[in-house]
């Protein structure tokens, strides 16, 4: 198996993971614009996308947006996606990217990773709790819905 960061030749291949990714959290199908999403970011430079392959192609990814921490003046990164194809899975992937994002963040100097799961998602809690991630209590997520939905 192999990961690296994603660039815009992986575009098709990365495409068809967030495709996956987006059905797994009961979301249609958009494979066109799972396309011009992932090429956006890349384009543009604003999401770090770490990626395995194996024997079989594309295996599962991961993708980091930016962020920064005003209380500690330091970066952030939020690990906004990570999907495992699940041809590939129980093969260590999972761990294998969130190694690749721990690293790369240690890298850039930030100060934190932070990530948000479904509640009923346990296989990705027991997941990121056994690499190292704590589950905050003593704050709460909060968001403002603009779409009108």
């Amino acid at each position: 198996m192999k990961i690296y960061q994603a660039t815009i030749e992986d575009l098709e291949g990365v495409s068809v993971l967030f495709n996956k990714y987006r059905l797994f959290y009961q979301q249609t199908s958009d494979l066109e614009g799972a396309l011009t999403y992932i090429k956006e970011r890349l384009d543009n430079m604003d999401s770090v996308i770490f990626v395995v392959k194996n024997d079989r192609g594309y295996a599962g990814f991961t993708q980091l947006y930016p962020t920064f921490s005003s209380v500690s003046m330091k970066r952030a990164w939020i690990l906004n996606d990570l999907y495992v194809d699940e041809a590939a899975r129980k093969q260590g992937i999972g761990e294998m990217l969130l190694q690749k994002a721990k690293d790369f963040a240690v890298e850039t100097g930030a100060k934190s990773i932070s990530l948000e799961t479904a509640s009923d998602n346990i296989t990705a809690q027991r997941l990121y709790e056994k690499n190292g991630y704590k589950k905050q209590s003593q704050i709460f997520h909060y968001e403002l819905d603009l779409t009108g939905k």
